[in-house]
C-alpha cells in the first residue's frame, strides 16, 4: 500500500489505494479510505454517493446526504471561469455516463459557509470481474493555491493589454476581467 504521508504521496497513489480497497473484498475497506488524508467517496451506478471519508466532509464544508447527494460531495459547483456547474455535469457524472475516468478538470467547490476550494477531481468508475459498471470512487485534490496564482497571473495579463489598446470599449472589458480574475483568486486563499 502507498505511503499516505500527503508530502510524500502522489494523487495516484492515493486513488490507487482507494480503488486497491473497493477492489479487496475482504480488506476493511471503509478503514483504508478513512484513513485517506484526501477527500475520496463513491457512488452507485445511477451516481447517488454511497460513502464519503472525513477528508470529504473537511474539504466541503458539509455533511453529504446519503441516498440525496447524486455525483458529489460539494454543496455547489462553479468552473474555474465562475460559472455554475450542474452536478449533473461535473467530471463525476461525465465519468460514470460515459464509463471511463476523467482527467484534467479543475473545478471550485462552494462551501456552505461562502469558501471556496478549487480542486482536481479524479473520477474513475468501477466495473466487476465480467465488466459490469458497479460504481465509481472519485478522489478530490485541493490545488486552491496554484489555482489562485494561476487566476492573479490571468488579471495580470489582462491588464497588460488593456494599457496597450485604444478602444475605449475593449480597455474597460479586459479591466472588468481583471477585477473578476482578481476577486476570484482572493476567493479561494481567503476565509468567508
Amino acid at each position: 500500500m502507498p505511503s499516505l504521508q500527503a508530502n510524500t504521496a502522489t494523487a495516484q497513489d492515493y486513488l490507487d489505494t482507494a480503488i486497491e480497497a473497493l477492489a479487496n473484498s475482504k480488506a476493511p475497506c471503509r478503514a483504508m479510505l478513512d484513513a485517506l488524508p484526501v477527500p475520496v467517496y463513491t457512488t452507485d451506478t445511477a451516481g447517488l454517493v454511497t460513502y464519503w471519508n472525513r477528508a470529504c466532509v473537511a474539504f466541503a464544508g458539509r455533511e453529504p446526504q446519503l441516498g440525496e447527494d447524486r455525483w458529489c460531495v460539494t454543496w455547489r459547483l462553479h468552473t474555474t471561469d465562475d460559472e455554475p456547474l450542474p452536478h449533473d455535469r461535473c467530471p463525476m457524472a461525465v465519468a460514470i455516463r460515459e464509463q471511463r475516468p476523467m482527467r484534467g478538470a479543475v473545478a471550485i467547490a462552494m462551501r456552505p459557509d461562502g469558501r471556496r476550494k478549487a480542486f482536481t477531481p479524479y473520477p474513475t468508475p468501477l466495473f466487476d470481474a465480467d465488466g459490469t459498471l458497479t460504481g465509481a470512487v472519485n478522489m478530490l485534490i485541493d490545488v486552491s493555491e496554484g489555482q489562485a496564482t494561476a487566476l492573479a497571473g490571468q488579471a495580470a495579463h489582462c491588464r497588460r493589454l488593456a494599457t496597450s489598446m485604444t478602444d475605449r470599449h475593449t480597455t474597460t472589458l479586459l479591466e472588468r476581467m481583471a477585477r473578476g480574475y482578481d476577486r476570484n483568486a482572493r476567493a479561494l486563499t481567503s476565509p468567508a
